[in-house]
């Protein structure tokens, strides 16, 4: 595109939205490139000094700006409905103008959120650079695959996940269950403004509709978090492939893996607590009578000693079942932040999160199977998406075949769950579970590995980069995939008072409202005006 004489190039950014007028089309476009250029090249090489009227003529004709466009979306103008609106197979021919998007081109590509439609699932996320009309994400399609949310340290990668995380509750589009590495989703957050220090958390923003475990429950009381829930996990619920998720963490050789097998093999669920309280001797006798090698098995000893000093959350047996409760409130409509106060060092915080997941993931499987079998009468389980932080320990190359995290990303909520990935290091993540990644939000990112792992999968991702490597480090964010129908820039909206005024559950009348109580009083009002049969 030639940019017209009395459009400063100072003022174009590039990510932004911009409209190309066809013959025939209408093309939803991305400006991906800002450059200059000139008609001569002797011009540049020989500039007028100091001779503001030969600059103002020159400028427009001799000296002028190109911009790259990229076309993302066509419409057809004979019949522009949304429906119409459908991938670029063409380009716009020659002298078709551009103009930026308007409220209503926005309006027509991502949608509109209603608040009056309880059913509706578009959710404001931001607006566009340099204009303040509201971008709207489609959680319904959000939910239906395994997200991404990255960035380098410090761009606000945790400020992101807490505003899908919010939409998601506000419009109880799915049940959330947030594994809080560092503490800043469930009462509340610390905030780099110095004007407001503190971010309200999730447990602040929608009350009971949220429910917070700790695996340090003096540390959440320390805090100020009421009504936090204890949460235990005994060594009988430990199985070989947690450990196999932590071998390298404690260093743990396959000879010791394959060892802790036969031990497992020997003395079942409690295999772990026995191993514990078995001497060098009694070692020996166990390898001696069944073929294990002494040296691995009090390797694993001492290994699993290392897990349980720095996990006390850890137990040898817990009576009650959390991870059923857990369930029991997902299932109810509720949302789990699951806090680790102290206890957030690599090694508890990926134990801890495989070990509830893997159980969580068996009871969702084991109840599709039976709502497949048999729909009439089984309900199918409430939709579910896991938030993960440090994602890449999880999803490397090395491990992702064997974690449940790799499990679920591959199934695309096959068992009505999904992962939400937050991550610094999108190149440590294996390739195949980025390419199943439905919609990334990326947030400034400067190492080139990171970048490519990012577009793993996407379509004219060459011109994307540049998009993203432009972004400022703060507030700003590029989207793209299932959720969107096109990529776009947003400055996401600030986590502050009209945030919170906006997502909480109140009615006209102040009393609090969530989105499955207005559904049920939008029946019963309906059953009231047309009568009941």
């Amino acid at each position: 595109m030639r940019l017209d004489v009395n459009q400063s190039v100072e003022d174009l950014r590039v990510g932004r939205f911009v409209v190309v007028e066809g013959k025939n089309h209408r093309f939803f476009s991305m400006l991906t490139d800002v450059s200059l250029n000139a008609t001569n090249s002797s011009i540049l090489s020989n500039p007028p000094q100091a001779d503001d009227f030969l600059l103002e003529v020159l400028a427009g004709t001799s000296t002028f700006g190109t911009v790259k466009v990229q076309p993302m979306l066509m419409l057809e103008k004979q019949n522009a409905g949304v429906d119409e609106l459908r991938p670029v197979k063409t380009i716009p021919s020659h002298f078709s103008p551009v103009s930026e998007a308007s409220k209503e081109d926005f309006a027509l590509v991502f949608g509109e959120e209603n608040e009056n439609d309880p059913d509706d699932l578009h959710f404001n996320i931001g607006t566009p650079l340099n204009m303040d009309t509201p971008v709207c994400v489609n959680l319904g399609r959000f939910i239906e695959r395994s997200n991404g949310i990255f960035g380098k340290s410090g761009t606000g990668k945790s400020f992101l996940t807490r505003i899908f995380l919010c939409g998601l509750i506000k419009k109880d589009a799915a049940s959330v269950l947030v594994f809080d590495m560092h503490n800043e989703y469930g009462w509340q957050a610390i905030s780099e403004n110095k004007a407001a220090p503190r971010v309200k958390g999730l447990k602040q923003l929608f009350g009971s509709t949220v429910t917070v475990f700790s695996l340090d429950s003096e540390s959440s009381k320390a805090r100020g978090i009421p009504d936090a829930h204890e949460l235990f996990i005994g060594y009988n619920q430990i199985e070989i492939e947690d450990l196999e998720l932590l071998k390298n963490e404690l260093a743990l050789s396959e000879a010791t893996l394959e060892n802790a097998y036969i031990v497992k093999e020997k003395f079942g669920a409690d295999w772990i607590a026995t191993l514990m309280d078995m001497s060098g001797e009694e070692i020996e006798e166990f390898c001696n009578n069944f073929k294990g090698h002494p040296t691995a098995i009090k390797t694993l000893q001492r290994r699993l000693n290392t897990v349980i000093a720095k996990t006390s959350y850890l137990k040898p047996r817990v009576n009650h079942n959390y991870i059923d409760e857990i369930i029991r409130y997902i299932q109810s409509g509720k949302h789990i932040v699951l806090e680790f106060g102290r206890q957030n060092n690599l090694l508890s915080y990926m134990l801890a999160t495989n070990i509830i997941t893997r159980r969580i993931h068996a009871e969702y499987v084991k109840t599709s199977e039976k709502h497949i079998a048999n729909p009439e009468k089984v309900a199918a389980p409430r939709k579910l998406m896991i938030v993960i932080e440090e994602a890449h320990k999880f999803l490397a190359p090395a491990v992702a075949r064997q974690t449940i995290f790799g499990i679920i990303a591959r199934e695309m909520r096959k068992y009505f769950v999904t992962l939400l990935i937050v991550d610094q290091r999108p190149s440590g993540i294996d390739p195949e579970i980025l390419s199943q990644i439905g919609t990334r939000v990326t947030a400034l990112l400067n190492d080139e590995k990171d970048i490519d792992a990012v577009f793993t999968g996407v379509s004219g991702s060459q011109t994307l980069r540049t998009v993203l490597a432009q972004l400022d480090p703060k507030q700003q964010a590029l989207i793209l995939g299932y959720a969107v129908p096109m990529p776009v820039v947003v400055k996401t909206r600030p986590f502050d008072a009209e945030f919170y005024k906006a997502v909480s559950y109140t009615s006209n009348s102040g009393e609090d409202l969530s989105v499955p109580e207005r559904k049920a009083r939008a029946t019963l009002a309906s059953s009231e005006v047309f009568g009941t049969d």
